[in-house]
């Protein structure tokens, strides 16, 4: 089936402010509380919130192999469930539905005030309930720059690091829509020049700028999944913050790794941008040295080239761009990635999460965590209000975003943006 819905000459009867990152070209998927109190599953076009549950009763899918409540739930999950060929369906549906010279919902005011609603008439939801969420540590330059901190610098990447996609299972419970706040985590850490732990709050909290991309149901418990079928099972993506405690993580993650340093809370952008959406912005994969071996070997474009960068906004919502990067310096690709996780047989379902672990670039001004910026507290970075920055501070927001643009057209995440709030033990 084409992919209609990715024509650069379409416009829409909707209204679409320049350089949105939701021109007709995207159609994205979220679930958002309408101004009735009703949750739907919807998608977004310029600054309109478009009821999908409502389209769907009102015969506007009636083409499509659809079942009644499809998009009357608070999740996605189902909907992914359906896979690609549906996706794709609804997609070029909606596309043809606001094409601009389509009149059949265009000229129906009744149909327009159950469906339409302006951004600021609803709240944006988590997308999908996500079963499973493993975080991966696919970046070349980010892996480098943390082994040259804590380890060998002359030997920084560890001898498992080019031969496999890194990953490590994460929570999913404390994974939050953008514009919920999160604490700053209490731990035991481990002072310097002491060989005893203290308790208390996290004094080295940090952002991770990641990506995260979300699967369908892919196989059968004990099947992989085939490198070059991989792709296939991917919905979208969202940006992904992965909030980090350092000094809390330094203490616990010998010998098994990341524990409570990593659980406390991670952050996405509500809407989910589809694989499709991203087509027109694959680029090479990089090169990979060694090759690596046959069931993770790929040809051709399996990067995506997504512009990427975070804003620090202090109290006074005075904001500073920390840092701007892409998506396409990733080692891993996600087709690796998700072949990988599942050679030995491990079951992906819909709405498992996986994230790309932190996305830094070859240079200092790309670098995706304030552990890279400040370079482990050394560097302070300045901020446009005089302050400086090491580690995030309380009452800090931090703002993610990404989009991907060409001459004809650009499609976005939007953003995540997410408020660190003090530890419970230092409210008064």
């Amino acid at each position: 089936m084409p992919i209609l819905a990715n024509d650069p000459t379409k416009k829409t009867w909707l209204k679409v402010p320049k350089d949105s990152d939701f021109p007709i070209q995207n159609i994205p998927f979220g679930v958002f509380l309408t101004r009735d109190d009703i949750i739907t599953i919807g998608t977004r076009i310029g600054d309109y919130a478009i009821d999908l549950g409502a389209l769907h009763q009102l015969g506007y899918f009636k083409d499509i192999p659809l079942t009644d409540d499809i998009f009357l739930q608070d999740t996605l999950n189902d909907f992914i469930s359906d896979g690609q060929k549906t996706w794709r369906a609804v997609r070029n549906r909606i596309s043809e539905i606001f094409d601009v010279s389509n009149d059949e919902l265009k000229n129906n005011d009744s149909h327009k005030e159950a469906v339409l609603f302006s951004m600021d008439e609803v709240e944006m939801q988590l997308p999908v309930q996500i079963g499973d969420y493993t975080d991966f540590y696919s970046s070349k330059e980010h892996a480098t720059n943390v082994g040259r901190m804590f380890r060998d610098p002359e030997n920084a990447l560890l001898p498992n690091w080019l031969h496999i996609p890194v990953g490590y299972h994460g929570r999913s419970s404390t994974i939050v829509p953008s514009g919920t706040p999160v604490r700053r985590p209490l731990g035991q850490t481990i002072p310097k020049n002491s060989d005893q732990p203290v308790f208390g709050p996290s004094r080295l909290v940090d952002f991770e700028l990641e990506m995260a991309f979300i699967t369908t149901d892919a196989n059968l418990m004990g099947e992989p999944i085939p490198v070059s079928e991989a792709e296939d099972y991917i919905f979208g993506m969202v940006l992904f913050n992965d909030w980090s405690a350092r000094d809390i993580q330094k203490w616990e993650y010998v010998p098994l790794g990341p524990f409570l340093a990593k659980n406390f809370a991670s952050s996405i952008s509500p809407w989910i941008v589809t694989m499709d959406a991203l087509e027109p912005f694959r680029v090479d994969s990089p090169i990979q040295v060694p090759e690596p071996l046959p069931y993770l070997r790929l040809n051709g474009k399996h990067s995506f080239d997504i512009n990427l960068e975070v804003d620090i906004l202090t109290e006074a919502g005075i904001p500073t761009t920390v840092t701007k990067s892409n998506f396409k310096y990733m080692y891993w690709t996600m087709a690796q990635q998700l072949a990988h996780h599942t050679i030995n047989g491990c079951k992906v379902n819909s709405g498992d999460m996986m994230g790309s672990g932190t996305i830094s670039g070859p240079t200092p001004d790309a670098y995706g965590s304030m552990l890279e910026l400040s370079w482990q507290g050394t560097k302070p970075v300045k901020l446009n209000d005089g302050s400086e920055r090491k580690f995030i501070q309380d009452n800090d927001t931090v703002v993610l975003r990404g989009y991907c643009a060409h001459k004809d057209v650009r499609i976005g995440f939007g953003e995540v943006s997410t408020k660190l709030l003090p530890a419970l033990e230092t409210i008064k």
